[in-house]
């Protein structure tokens, strides 16, 4: 979709945290990514602020289940 402007619609910046590793947990967490289902559907439709929250959400659990501490990388 064209910008008001007329020129064509620039992609988010912001690319897929995916890491071809994907598969969902009993809560539909993927353990790849750390993205929920709902975040990965909706990520192609996300505009660069939606993609910053899902990447923020992903981080957080990921830090809570622990993958993010020295020697458990």
């Amino acid at each position: 979709m064209p910008d008001r402007d007329g020129s064509p619609a620039q992609p988010p910046a912001i690319n897929s945290p995916c890491i071809r590793n994907c598969c969902l947990d009993e809560d539909d967490i993927c353990l790849g990514c750390y993205r929920s289902l709902t975040e990965i559907c909706a990520w192609g439709e996300a505009d660069d602020a939606q993609r910053l929250k899902i990447l923020h959400n992903a981080t957080q659990r990921k830090q809570q289940r622990g993958h993010n501490s020295p020697g458990n990388t």
